[in-house]
């Protein structure tokens, strides 16, 4: 009687806990297969941030954790990117409004390199001059907002709101904005 190949290959993997991140509460948030220990390192996993904290507000909020160690049967994962999805973002674009995106790469207060997108939508449409305006009023705010913060305070902040609502004030008397989102954060 032949062997079937491919069940016994899949027996023979080792399921891996997944803990999130540290800033994210270390809590086991799902499982891998992986044959050996090392494939499993470098693994990029995709989470809907709501999985992690039960808040459905976070429902439209990905993060991406790569797998940095495996101790055990335990996977520790590091916080790689976080992002809005598209369907989210493509809500927020509106006729008779005009729609602002940046990208600055900034510092925080250890070194660290951070790659910041935001997308700015107004309530009305707006002149090119605005829109420069904007942009350049963005990235200043995003440089001084993050150099006194380490990443995972920066992380806190976004998942929270406090940097949405401090970028607001900061821009609200050059136009009339809409909403004002952060589109993804790279680490």
């Amino acid at each position: 009687m032949a062997v079937n190949k491919g069940i016994e290959g899949w027996k023979a993997k080792k399921w891996f806990n997944i803990q999130a991140p540290e800033i994210l509460g270390s809590n086991v948030i799902g499982e891998m297969p992986a044959s050996e220990d090392k494939i499993a390192l470098g693994r990029m996993i995709k989470v809907n941030m709501s999985w992690i904290t039960n808040n459905p507000s976070h429902s439209f909020i990905v993060l991406g954790l790569k797998v940095t160690d495996i101790n055990g049967s335990s996977a520790h994962t590091q916080l790689k990117y976080l992002e809005q999805t598209y369907s989210y973002t493509h809500s927020l674009v509106r006729r008779h409004s005009s729609t602002v995106y940046t990208i600055d790469k900034i510092k925080d207060k250890d070194g660290k390199t951070l790659v910041l997108k935001l997308i700015l939508t107004t309530t009305r449409r707006i002149t090119t001059k605005k829109r420069k305006a904007l942009r350049k009023e963005l990235a200043a705010f995003a440089a001084d907002y993050v150099k006194e913060k380490d990443s995972g305070q920066f992380i806190k902040n976004v998942m929270e709101g406090d940097l949405q609502k401090e970028a607001m004030k900061r821009v609200h008397n050059i136009a009339s904005i809409g909403r004002l989102e952060v589109k993804k954060v790279e680490l």
